[in-house]
């Protein structure tokens, strides 16, 4: 072997000698473990490291984010998305029927156990792209970054990632480009959460949103407040990967900008890995982005969800699960005096 470990190197030598790697490398031992084992497919060594060197060497990357890379990186990212198929929709009934339980038990009501999944968009600050199309990267927060839309399960763990967008494209036009916009889930009579941002929609993918901004009624606010516990645990799933990866999503990818997306998809699949494991990371509490809300358009086919929506706020409204009524008024009253500051 031409190439050593360096038993002066602390962050190897951690590793070799059973110390806590998490710090260093961003997953838990069990999470490694898995890891290591899934990527047991591969056979052949370009460096003459061995494969858990290797993986060392790419989670330690993910980890600082350096700007320099070599053809380890390139390697084991195209290793990841070839072999790890850990994002993927329910694939027998009982999977979906674990996940619309799930968000069920979010919710704290039985009228969203119809929910398959939550749907949401996350920014990923990067280098600036040169060029003549560099500004279409340049977001409404005014920084540059490629979009990453995502589907997660009630443990936030991801059911489908699409990415690659500039950043100054609505959340609702990269779903309406997506696989998932025309493909066969969820299954008839299941619906997917969205926020704001996305069109309320029956066909061709099934979304239902919350009611716009202001909330009229007391069905409306109630329904409300049952549709935002569900749905944000696709929040929490973006923050508990942030908080991993931060090297990653808290600062501006310096990769070149085409390469930004199998860097990213290769963090979800590491986020799935390590929820499988039971490795989490409580995610950092962050500011919730201003929701600029869907106006329609893009001159694609579609129906409205807004006669399921009523529907379903109407069964919320008769079935004795909510809290009491003054609460959604005095959030919505609290919500209501908020506004007039901003």
């Amino acid at each position: 072997m031409y190439c050593r470990i360096n038993p002066t190197v602390p962050v190897l030598d951690r590793y070799f000698n059973g110390q806590d790697i998490k710090t260093d490398f961003r997953l838990g031992r069990e999470a490694l473990a898995v890891l290591l084992d899934l990527l047991g497919q591969e056979k052949v060594q370009h460096h003459g490291w061995g494969a858990t060197f290797e993986t060392l060497v790419f989670l330690f990357w993910l980890a600082i984010a350096v700007t320099s890379k070599c053809p380890v990186w390139d390697n084991k990212v195209d290793l990841i998305l070839s072999y790890l198929k850990v994002i993927h929709l329910p694939k027998t009934p009982e999977d979906l029927v674990a996940v619309t339980n799930g968000f069920a038990g979010l919710a704290r009501h039985r009228a969203f156990g119809k929910a398959a999944g939550a749907i949401d968009g996350c920014h990923v600050r990067i280098k600036p792209p040169s060029g003549p199309d560099g500004h279409c990267y340049r977001n409404g927060k005014l920084f540059s970054s490629i979009i990453l839309q995502a589907v997660c399960d009630h443990q936030g763990r991801f059911l489908d990632t699409y990415v690659g967008w500039p950043g100054s494209v609505h959340d609702s036009r990269v779903l309406r480009h997506s696989p998932l916009y025309r493909s066969l889930y969820p299954p008839p009579g299941h619906f997917i959460l969205a926020d704001g941002g996305y069109p309320c929609l029956q066909h061709p993918l099934p979304l239902i949103t919350p009611y716009k901004r202001p909330v009229r009624g007391v069905g409306a606010q109630r329904f409300n407040w049952h549709h935002s516990r569900a749905r944000s645990i696709i929040e929490r799933a973006f923050g508990m990967m942030k908080t991993r990866f931060r090297a990653i999503f808290l600062q501006a990818l310096e990769v070149h900008h085409t390469f930004v997306p199998h860097v990213i998809t290769a963090c979800a699949i590491l986020h799935n890995i390590c929820l499988g494991a039971d490795d989490i990371m409580a995610p950092e509490e962050e500011p919730e982005d201003d929701v600029e809300e869907d106006e329609g358009g893009d001159g694609l086919e579609a129906v409205s969800c807004a006669p399921w929506r009523d529907q379903l706020s109407a069964e919320v409204s008769a079935l004795e699960e909510a809290p009491p009524d003054h609460q959604y008024i005095q959030a919505s009253n609290i919500i209501e005096k908020l506004f007039l500051f901003i």
